[in-house]
């Protein structure tokens, strides 16, 4: 069985394949003072509730955009499941041509989300992931990277609010009854929410009229 693992800012993923049948999927908070045994129990814990051991993994993926986190991740293939490990970066052939100024300075999320997408939906494709940014990202129909757009998160901006306008409290991500609201709270969902829906909708007709103009 190979773990993947999904460094992210907020969450790490963790991810157990099968072949290409997925027997778990587990998230913990990004924390970077933790050890590879403090990963090692978290993650035996998290197995046990599939029913699986940690005997049977055989290979680990790792995917990070954050690297001091990264080498207790690789501590805890290596050392403690004692298994191969493949940190996905430069230099890591994935197949698929990267269209971009400086790849340097592109995230490994954003690469392995569009060569994901890819195998699994064919291309073109635009593929987006919602986390502490989210990003955007486009495969043309040759299946290569061309690029994208990343914005704040939706926790990202509403954290923002709260925290830079002294009368806004934190509210909850939940859709109000109506765009056009009437209290303080539902002002701020209708505008995070619903403002959120319209960002991911323009930016995706966006993306798609460039993508088909780029294919005439």
């Amino acid at each position: 069985m190979l773990l993947a693992i999904d460094i992210g800012n907020t969450n790490i993923t963790f991810g157990l394949f099968e072949g290409e049948v997925r027997r778990g999927q587990w998230r913990v908070a990004t924390r970077a003072g933790r050890t590879a045994d403090e990963y090692a129990v978290l993650l035996r814990r998290l197995l046990r509730l599939n029913g699986v051991e940690a005997q049977g993994i055989t290979g680990c993926a790792i995917a990070s955009v954050v690297p001091p986190v990264t080498p207790a991740c690789v501590r805890l293939a290596r050392e403690i499941l004692g298994v191969p490990s493949l940190v996905v970066g430069p230099g890591v052939r994935t197949g698929m041509r990267i269209f971009y100024e400086n790849p340097a300075q592109l995230g490994v999320d954003r690469v392995v989300d569009a060569v994901a997408a890819r195998h699994r939906y064919g291309a073109p494709v635009i593929v987006i992931d919602f986390g502490t940014a989210t990003t955007f990202n486009v495969v043309d129909a040759a299946g290569d990277f061309r690029g994208g757009a990343i914005a704040p998160g939706i926790q990202t901006a509403a954290e923002a609010l709260e925290r830079q306008a002294a009368q806004l409290p934190r509210v909850e991500l939940v859709l109000p009854p109506r765009a056009t609201a009437t209290n303080t709270v539902q002002a701020m969902q209708s505008g995070l929410l619903y403002g959120y829906i319209g960002l991911v909708e323009g930016l995706v007709r966006r993306l798609e009229a460039e993508l088909g103009a780029e294919a005439t």
